[in-house]
């Protein structure tokens, strides 16, 4: 049954389901000025953006 549960999820919304494949989690180590330390940017990025999303100072 529990097979038929997932199949059920990934037919429920096919066009949804390939559209989310286009979009990646990027995580970008920014330097601090002041302190030095490094902190974390995260952002969900179309595909497409990632490198603009990296180039962003």
């Amino acid at each position: 049954m529990a097979k038929a549960a997932k199949t059920a999820i990934k037919t429920k919304d096919q066009k949804a389901a390939s559209e989310a494949k286009n979009w990646t989690k990027v995580v970008k180590a920014v330097r601090s000025p002041k302190s030095g330390a490094y902190t974390f940017k995260e952002a969900i990025v179309h595909k497409d953006k990632i490198k603009d999303f990296l180039a962003q100072k």
